[in-house]
């Protein structure tokens, strides 16, 4: 039996170990003692007893006096391992389903890569009058609703403006990028595509660093104010659980 009580106290080790990592939420750059100790169901003395030991694996900085600790770089590690290995599309396809299968119209997800959004995944209406893209198609981030709503979200757009826009045009740019960050949406009639609405939402991924965006498009002669203002609401749905899927709180 000894063998198996050391094999349940182990696991239970590890158990209040990871929940000392996971009493860390958005927002905390460190916690003393005894904020921890309010998050997670641990004696004093075994709380110190596994914040040395998650120390030493660089889980846990430690620092000050009173002692503060906040998160090492094995959790960078970890998170730069994890993010390496998804692929977003993959994750995105269940999302992606039930927001086609709600709208009825086509469906897109891009990525930002360099000055560019790309296309990595897209689900084509069904319906005889729709509009689509193509799996790899990419355009500059200025232009179109799925464009403008990752541009809105970078930390600095003016790079992403110089000698894209004429300079008359760009203040008109900058408050629509504006409002697009109030919002939290785009939108775009007749830009791309003659007779195309484009509606779109970010991505983002842990460190709130925005990704790409979720996009549905659809032809003017369907979507009218009414339908467009029912698919912002469940792509907003859509784009948030898609951010939560890859990695942002």
């Amino acid at each position: 039996m000894e063998p198996k009580n050391k094999d349940t106290e182990g696991v239970r080790a590890v158990d209040r170990a990871l929940d000392i990592l996971l009493a860390f939420r958005q927002g905390d750059r460190s916690l003393s003692a005894s904020e921890l100790l309010k998050r997670v169901d641990l004696s004093r003395p075994t709380l110190y007893r596994l914040l040395r030991t998650l120390e030493m694996r660089g889980f846990i900085l430690a620092s000050g006096e009173p002692q503060r600790f906040q998160l090492g770089p094995s959790v960078a590690h970890l998170a730069h391992v994890w993010g390496s290995g998804t692929n977003l599309a993959d994750l995105a396809q269940p999302v992606m389903r039930r927001l086609w299968e709600t709208t009825g119209e086509t469906v897109a997800l891009l990525l930002l890569r360099g000055s560019e959004r790309v296309c990595v995944a897209e689900l084509p209406s069904p319906q005889p009058l729709s509009f689509k893209r193509g799996v790899g198609h990419s355009e500059n981030v200025v232009n179109g609703a799925s464009g403008r709503a990752i541009l809105a979200f970078v930390p600095d757009a003016e790079p992403y403006l110089q000698d894209k826009v004429p300079a008359a045009q760009l203040p008109a740019l900058r408050q629509a990028l504006v409002r697009i960050r109030d919002q939290g949406y785009a939108i775009s009639r007749d830009e791309l595509i003659k007779g195309a609405v484009a509606m779109a939402a970010p991505v983002f991924a842990g460190d709130q660093r925005v990704l790409g965006s979720l996009a549905v498009y659809g032809p003017s002669a369907r979507v009218d104010d009414a339908a467009m203002e029912r698919i912002v609401a469940l792509l907003g749905e859509a784009a948030h659980e898609l951010s939560a899927l890859a990695g942002a709180g």
